[in-house]
């Protein structure tokens, strides 16, 4: 083990919980902390490729427990305090924020735009005040939300995902300033376009010139060596996207970006990915 992995086991250890741990950057996450000597606790949706990234990080010798559940259930939030109350967690992963329900806002439905605000706000508060009380309890520990450029600019289909996009990363900005006297890290990761099994499902294009797309590897590396660089760290691929530094003239920093958002989804049944 390196001194970089003792330190991270020392901070962030014994046990960490990934929710939306089973594919994409969530297993990249996984891995990582698997090889530093991380404990787990995976939650996924689905059996098959949550069993997988459990089995591959086994493989390094640590204990991995599978949760397979939806979060936006109610009784989600209570299974995972049950089945982790005899674990020391240390660090709280929140990879599982998708967009549900991609639709115009007045064209779709409010229930289903419910279930995107309880995936993206709900349960994640539930699990940050749950988690995050027990570490400010030890004095130690790490909470990353996984974020998105949606949340930096609005766009179609993604009114109401971008709205909670952007009410996490302020939320986790706040989150640090509370808890960084308190030995815990708090980072809202952002995320552009990244290769991910979801997004490779819906067909999306990634070889637009001019919008980078992330290996998913590459994020999580990233994500892990700059979680106590709080409060929000924009992946570098993404870094100099204009939605990002677009302060004035928003109307037009919106056509544009509409418009390149038009080109990654063309051809897809159901526009951006959910």
């Amino acid at each position: 083990m390196s001194s970089e992995d003792a330190l991270q086991l020392q901070q962030y250890g014994p046990w960490a919980v990934i929710a939306g741990g089973s594919e994409g950057v969530g297993a990249e996450f996984a891995a990582l902390l698997a090889q530093a000597g991380v404990n787990l606790v995976l939650i996924a949706r689905k059996p098959a490729p949550l069993q997988a990234t459990a089995s591959r990080c086994r493989e390094y010798g640590v204990a991995v427990r599978e949760l397979t559940l939806d979060l936006i259930r109610d009784e989600a939030v209570d299974q995972i305090i049950s089945a982790t109350a005899d674990l020391e967690v240390g660090l709280l992963i929140y990879n599982a924020g998708a967009n549900t329900h991609s639709a115009e806002f007045l064209d779709g439905d409010m229930a289903a735009f419910q279930r995107v605000i309880d995936l993206n706000v709900t349960t994640p508060l539930r699990l940050v005040h749950h988690f995050g009380a027990l570490m400010r309890e030890r004095g130690r520990g790490g909470l990353m939300l996984v974020g998105s450029l949606s949340g930096h600019l609005g766009s179609a289909r993604h009114t109401v995902y971008g709205g909670v996009k952007a009410f996490s990363r302020i939320y986790a900005e706040g989150l640090w300033l509370e808890l960084r006297e308190h030995n815990i890290d708090v980072l809202e990761l952002v995320l552009g376009l990244t290769r991910t099994p979801a997004m490779e499902r819906v067909g999306l294009n990634f070889d637009i010139p001019g919008m980078p797309a992330s290996d998913p590897a590459d994020v999580a590396r990233e994500g892990l060596a700059n979680l106590g660089s709080g409060p929000v760290h924009i992946i570098s691929a993404h870094a100099d996207n204009p939605a990002v530094h677009a302060t004035r003239d928003r109307g037009r920093v919106l056509l544009a970006s509409h418009a390149m958002i038009q080109k990654m989804v063309q051809g897809t049944p159901s526009g951006p990915p959910e």
